[in-house]
């Protein structure tokens, strides 16, 4: 007899409007039952500690966002150093919305910003054509070595600045058993999900996991991956699972 899916905790905030997201859709479509309960934290790193890593904001003609977290600590620190970012900076976002994002602190027809189309390569194909400026990449101390490597590979002129950090929630008021299914977004995820409950024992729980580096680190923690996206006919995590779902109720 297949098991039987119910209540499912989602590591990430819940979508402004629920009803109307793929999560509402799923809801009604099996009569589930979804929480949200985001499994970590950013916080920023203060500017004492920054300052030892000895990078000088203004000494980059070019900055790379990769998100909206970048956006705001890169902003934040120049405050706190009590610096003012030239206009003449240039701004190399990873898609459309972290440009605009950028309006958030700047003069966004005054500036030069670029972005790419929601891949690296885009991206990097527009950076090619500003070769000669010296990039700053600001991120997280966990960051994903993908577009370090291809701007090594393409002899960027470039430093990395961590600038924040991500930190696990306190989820001492959960309990896991209640769950048919625990879904994931990110390596801290399982990180935090390890540090909060080590006596973690899967048993019956689904687990479902987005990305790549993701779903490795739900291998790597030893723990059985049962639904990963995105696939060739599952681009996001819940069409993943409704195709999951789909396949427990024919059985």
């Amino acid at each position: 007899m297949a098991q039987k899916i119910k209540n499912i905790l989602v590591s990430q905030p819940q979508p402004v409007d629920f009803e109307k997201s793929p999560y509402g859709e799923l809801a009604k479509k099996y009569n589930l039952v979804f929480e949200f309960n985001k499994f970590f934290r950013i916080e920023g790193i203060c500017s004492s500690d920054f300052r030892k890593e000895k990078i000088y904001l203004l000494e980059y003609t070019a900055v790379i966002f990769s998100s909206k977290n970048a956006v705001d600590n890169y902003f934040r620190l120049a405050k706190e150093l009590r610096l003012e970012i030239p206009d003449e900076m240039k701004y190399f976002c990873f898609n459309e919305s972290v440009a605009y994002y950028l309006q958030k602190y700047i003069q966004f027809r005054k500036r030069k910003i670029f972005f790419g189309k929601e891949d690296i390569m885009s991206l990097l194909d527009i950076m090619k054509k500003h070769k000669t400026e010296k990039f700053l990449f600001p991120c997280a101390d966990n960051h994903k070595d993908t577009l370090p490597a291809l701007l090594d590979e393409a002899k960027f002129d470039y430093c990395k600045a961590v600038m924040y950090k991500t930190v696990p929630n306190d989820l001492s008021n959960i309990d896991l058993k209640q769950y048919d299914m625990l879904v994931f977004f990110s390596p801290t995820g399982i990180q935090s999900l390890r540090l909060n409950f080590p006596d973690f024992e899967q048993g019956n729980i689904i687990i479902a996991a987005m990305g790549s580096t993701t779903t490795q680190a739900v291998i790597d923690a030893n723990l059985t991956l049962n639904i990963s996206a995105p696939t060739k006919t599952s681009p996001s995590i819940t069409s993943a699972i409704d195709e999951y779902l789909q396949k427990i109720n024919k059985k």
